[in-house]
């Protein structure tokens, strides 16, 4: 064991500049980490952008999609000569872009018109249809019969023009559908709907046409970061902007997370260390304590043993009538009874003690004289003084007033103080119990006139199995538990126990004081939780 612990020192005192170091490198590397952080911020930001635009050009797109799956709804199923009636009942609510849909037939090269229907007939239906044949004809993609939906965007004369169109075979002839959507009416009235909150946070949009001209939004601000995404298959000559949080932003963004991540490294090494700090002071209080629990196993065997000693050695000379002097025999039987007495009282301690760390100690409290409580405990130890050749005297004041007490629990109490008194003051030859009562408490004290209690120790000789400096001294027996068990007994009856030292000019002598609530003061006292 005393190999084990300088081992055991050794590693704590090393692991604490570990720690240390560590915290110490994982805020340097923090703040190396920081501009390289700052640059991924502005990659991110970016990205962030560029994923914001595609998702404007997508809501736009999804839109006019959905409306082309109607008219697919309405065309496909019907007759070409049915397909105007049926579309235009809900053409205003359904597909508001669509101005007119028309079918051509694929089966000969004239590509003949079977259907066309228009949503507000007027000259510039002539005029696609004229368009259409002559010059969007040839730039759809309808070499290979397929019903997929596509779409054709062309800018013609300074006027944009959006088809969408799709193949579909019935009673053996290829047909292809187109719908006709207005441009004008996707940027004046669609667009605002589905981008009524272009400026959302810190972000701003707009719609440019081919020719780098602003179609929708506001004018973006020069210098910032911007992002231009097409329209993914509609109006996809066009391009949506977006710009999010300008340079100086995000180089805000960026040293308010350095702050709050160096702040983050400072709290975790505090944290560690604190955490390190106490776990150390714990393991070595357990250690402590359980070198102070080996300590009170030897002293107890040397206590228990002692007196068991001398009562068989002095019972077996009685027993082989060894003695025959009646003083020798009577001075014998004394010793006797005395030892047993001590033995009592330490194995008393000893229960009570451990019924005290299991909590599961109880207390009688009635109403007694604490007076006869100090009495019985001075005529108990009268021979042991006597024969160690100290007074012990008692001083009873007048009128003392009851206390609610537990007689054989306070009764101990007051021997332990004695007994201390009688192992550590030897050469004060004199110890004085005194009980008296102030206005509201009874108050035991014993007095001694021995070497007293140094002022670093008085704090911590009422602490289990600690014993002070003069347990050495005087090579004084003990087991370390009598005063702890003194205070828990106090404590119970709602009482306080200190100690005063030095009580002499000279610097010597040691008085403990118990206090306990008179009746008629504190409340009534009961058992306190261990």
């Amino acid at each position: 064991m005393s190999e084990r612990a300088p081992r055991e020192r050794l590693f704590y005192y090393a692991l604490v500049p570990a720690i240390l170091i560590a915290v110490f490198v994982l805020g340097t590397l923090t703040l190396r980490i920081t501009p390289k952080i700052e640059d991924a911020q502005r990659e991110g930001v970016l990205k962030l952008t560029y994923d914001l635009a595609g998702e404007r050009a997508q809501i736009l797109d999804d839109h006019i999609i959905r409306q082309d799956n109607v008219v697919a709804a309405y065309t496909d199923r019907a007759e070409p000569s049915q397909i105007g009636r049926r579309w235009l009942a809900t053409a205003a609510r359904e597909t508001p872009s669509v101005r007119a849909i028309l079918v051509l037939d694929l089966t000969t090269d004239e590509h003949e018109v079977l259907a066309f229907a228009s949503r507000n007939p007027s000259r510039d239906d002539d005029v696609f249809r004229r368009l259409l044949l002559t010059r969007l004809f040839d730039e759809m993609n309808f070499d290979e019969p397929s019903e997929e939906l596509r779409h054709l965007h062309e800018a013609v004369d300074e006027r944009q023009y959006l088809l969408s169109y799709w193949q579909r075979t019935q009673s053996g002839q290829r047909h292809m559908v187109v719908a006709w959507h207005d441009v004008d009416k996707v940027v004046l009235d669609i667009m605002p709907q589905l981008f009524r909150d272009p400026d959302k946070g810190s972000a701003r949009m707009n719609v440019m046409d081919e020719k780098g001209r602003i179609v929708f939004g506001p004018p973006l601000k020069v210098g910032e970061p911007t992002v231009g995404r097409p329209f993914p298959t509609t109006l996809y000559n066009w391009q949506v902007q977006v710009r999010l949080a300008s340079d100086e932003v995000v180089r805000k963004q960026v040293e308010r997370r350095r702050l709050i991540e160096l702040s983050l490294v400072l709290v975790a090494g505090l944290v560690t260390v604190a955490g390190l700090v106490l776990g150390i002071r714990s393991s070595l209080k357990e250690r402590r304590l359980a070198a102070l629990k080996s300590d009170f196993v030897a002293n107890v065997s040397h206590e228990l043993k002692t007196p068991l000693s001398l009562i068989r050695m002095f019972g077996e000379l009685l027993l082989l009538d060894r003695v025959t002097n009646d003083d020798k025999r009577k001075q014998y039987l004394q010793i006797i009874v005395g030892e047993s007495e001590r033995l009592t009282a330490l194995i008393e301690n000893v229960l009570d003690f451990a019924r005290v760390e299991r909590g599961k100690i109880d207390y009688d409290f009635t109403e007694g004289n604490v007076a006869e409580v100090a009495k019985r405990a001075v005529e108990i130890y009268r021979f042991r003084a006597t024969r160690e050749n100290i007074a012990l005297d008692l001083v009873v004041g007048e009128e003392l007033p009851a206390a609610k007490i537990d007689t054989r629990a306070l009764e101990l109490a007051v021997m332990n103080l004695i007994d201390n008194a009688l192992k550590y003051a030897k050469d004060g030859e004199k110890i004085v119990v005194t009980v008296e009562a102030t206005s509201r408490e009874v108050v035991v004290s014993v007095s001694d006139f021995g070497p007293g209690v140094p002022k670093e120790e008085q704090a911590r000789i009422f602490e289990r199995f600690y014993r002070g400096s003069a347990a050495g001294s005087t090579r004084a027996r003990g087991s370390g538990i009598g005063l702890a068990l003194v205070r828990y007994i106090v404590e119970s009856h709602q009482g306080k126990v200190r100690v005063v030292s030095p009580t002499q000019p000279d610097g010597r002598g040691t008085t403990f004081v118990i206090e306990v609530p008179a009746i008629g003061g504190l409340a009534t006292p009961r058992a306190p939780a261990p």
